[in-house]
Protein backbone atom coordinates (compact mmCIF):
# COMPACT_ATOMS: atom_id res chain seq x y z
CA UNK A 1 0.00 0.00 0.00
CA UNK A 2 1.69 3.45 -1.24
CA UNK A 3 1.87 6.18 1.74
CA UNK A 4 -0.14 9.30 1.25
CA UNK A 5 1.98 12.01 0.14
CA UNK A 6 2.30 14.53 2.97
CA UNK A 7 1.79 18.32 2.62
CA UNK A 8 4.88 20.69 2.69
CA UNK A 9 5.91 24.00 3.19
CA UNK A 10 9.76 24.03 2.69
CA UNK A 11 12.37 26.99 2.83
CA UNK A 12 15.33 25.65 1.32
CA UNK A 13 18.57 27.90 2.27
CA UNK A 14 22.29 27.71 0.94
CA UNK A 15 25.18 29.16 3.35
CA UNK A 16 27.03 26.72 1.58
CA UNK A 17 26.34 26.88 -1.87
CA UNK A 18 28.90 23.77 -3.01
CA UNK A 19 26.03 21.31 -3.52
CA UNK A 20 23.25 23.99 -4.30
CA UNK A 21 22.94 22.43 -8.65
CA UNK A 22 22.05 18.46 -6.40
CA UNK A 23 19.89 19.34 -3.96
CA UNK A 24 17.10 20.78 -6.14
CA UNK A 25 14.08 21.89 -4.32
CA UNK A 26 12.06 18.99 -5.98
CA UNK A 27 14.54 16.63 -4.88
CA UNK A 28 14.95 17.85 -0.91
CA UNK A 29 11.00 18.29 -1.33
CA UNK A 30 10.49 14.42 -2.17
CA UNK A 31 12.93 13.40 0.74
CA UNK A 32 11.14 15.31 2.93
CA UNK A 33 8.12 14.03 2.11
CA UNK A 34 9.13 10.48 2.54
CA UNK A 35 9.61 10.15 5.96
CA UNK A 36 6.83 12.95 6.91
CA UNK A 37 4.02 11.45 9.02
CA UNK A 38 2.09 14.40 9.00
CA UNK A 39 2.32 18.06 7.61
CA UNK A 40 5.14 19.66 8.04
CA UNK A 41 6.63 23.47 7.45
CA UNK A 42 10.49 22.47 7.48
CA UNK A 43 13.13 24.58 6.78
CA UNK A 44 16.35 23.30 5.92
CA UNK A 45 19.80 25.39 5.73
CA UNK A 46 22.80 24.09 3.95
CA UNK A 47 26.00 25.57 5.68
CA UNK A 48 29.36 25.73 6.11
CA UNK A 49 32.03 23.75 9.02
CA UNK A 50 32.17 26.88 10.53
CA UNK A 51 28.29 27.71 11.08
CA UNK A 52 27.94 23.86 11.69
CA UNK A 53 30.26 23.48 14.33
CA UNK A 54 29.45 26.95 16.21
CA UNK A 55 25.31 25.79 16.16
CA UNK A 56 26.62 21.85 17.29
CA UNK A 57 28.68 23.61 19.96
CA UNK A 58 26.13 26.38 20.96
CA UNK A 59 23.26 23.76 21.20
CA UNK A 60 24.30 20.83 21.58
CA UNK A 61 28.05 21.58 23.40
CA UNK A 62 30.54 19.70 20.99
CA UNK A 63 32.91 21.22 19.46
CA UNK A 64 32.45 20.87 15.80
CA UNK A 65 30.43 20.31 12.91
CA UNK A 66 28.26 17.71 12.65
CA UNK A 67 26.32 16.00 9.66
CA UNK A 68 22.44 17.05 10.67
CA UNK A 69 21.26 18.82 13.74
CA UNK A 70 17.67 18.61 14.20
CA UNK A 71 15.50 21.53 15.81
CA UNK A 72 11.92 20.11 16.33
CA UNK A 73 9.26 22.69 17.50
CA UNK A 74 6.04 21.13 17.21
CA UNK A 75 5.42 17.37 16.27
CA UNK A 76 1.41 17.45 16.08
CA UNK A 77 -0.73 18.35 14.30
CA UNK A 78 1.62 19.73 11.91
CA UNK A 79 5.49 19.09 12.02
CA UNK A 80 7.79 22.28 12.47
CA UNK A 81 11.59 21.89 12.21
CA UNK A 82 15.03 23.31 11.13
CA UNK A 83 17.15 20.90 9.39
CA UNK A 84 20.80 22.23 9.16
CA UNK A 85 23.29 20.21 7.19
CA UNK A 86 26.88 20.55 6.96
CA UNK A 87 28.17 20.37 3.73
CA UNK A 88 31.48 19.60 4.39
CA UNK A 89 30.80 17.26 6.65
CA UNK A 90 28.38 15.31 4.31
CA UNK A 91 30.70 15.27 1.38
CA UNK A 92 33.21 13.73 3.77
CA UNK A 93 31.45 11.06 4.88
CA UNK A 94 29.75 9.89 1.24
CA UNK A 95 33.30 9.32 0.19
CA UNK A 96 34.43 7.49 3.45
CA UNK A 97 31.41 5.27 3.32
CA UNK A 98 31.84 4.43 -0.32
CA UNK A 99 28.37 6.62 -1.32
CA UNK A 100 27.24 9.12 -3.11
CA UNK A 101 26.71 12.40 -1.76
CA UNK A 102 23.23 12.47 -3.12
CA UNK A 103 22.69 9.46 -1.09
CA UNK A 104 24.10 10.74 1.78
CA UNK A 105 22.41 13.81 1.57
CA UNK A 106 18.93 12.02 0.84
CA UNK A 107 20.09 9.65 4.36
CA UNK A 108 20.55 13.00 6.32
CA UNK A 109 17.25 14.26 5.27
CA UNK A 110 15.32 11.29 6.11
CA UNK A 111 17.43 11.28 9.39
CA UNK A 112 16.48 14.89 10.60
CA UNK A 113 12.68 14.88 9.40
CA UNK A 114 12.20 11.11 11.63
CA UNK A 115 13.90 13.23 14.14
CA UNK A 116 11.94 16.36 13.72
CA UNK A 117 8.79 13.65 14.55
CA UNK A 118 10.19 12.35 17.60
CA UNK A 119 12.51 9.38 16.50
CA UNK A 120 15.29 8.80 18.37
CA UNK A 121 18.36 6.57 18.36
CA UNK A 122 19.58 7.08 22.35
CA UNK A 123 18.72 3.68 23.53
CA UNK A 124 19.41 0.46 21.41
CA UNK A 125 15.88 -0.49 20.78
CA UNK A 126 15.10 3.02 19.24
CA UNK A 127 18.36 3.06 17.22
CA UNK A 128 17.39 0.10 15.82
CA UNK A 129 13.18 1.10 15.13
CA UNK A 130 15.23 4.61 13.62
CA UNK A 131 17.24 2.92 11.16
CA UNK A 132 15.05 0.00 10.23
CA UNK A 133 12.55 3.25 9.08
CA UNK A 134 15.30 4.96 6.97
CA UNK A 135 16.41 2.00 5.53
CA UNK A 136 12.63 1.68 4.16
CA UNK A 137 12.56 4.84 3.36
CA UNK A 138 15.56 5.25 1.81
CA UNK A 139 14.87 2.11 -0.53
CA UNK A 140 10.97 3.23 -1.75
CA UNK A 141 13.58 6.32 -2.55
CA UNK A 142 15.99 3.96 -4.77
CA UNK A 143 18.87 4.62 -2.63
CA UNK A 144 20.78 1.32 -0.82
CA UNK A 145 20.79 1.19 3.02
CA UNK A 146 22.65 4.10 4.80
CA UNK A 147 23.97 1.74 7.17
CA UNK A 148 26.18 -0.91 4.87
Amino acid sequence: MRKMQQELSLSLQFADKTHRALLTRAKVARWIRAALERPGEIAVRIVGADEGRELNKGFRKRDYATNVLTFDYAHQPVVHADLVICAPVVEREAAEQGKTVEAHYAHMLVHGTLHAQGWDHEKKREAEAMEAREREILDALGFGDPYR
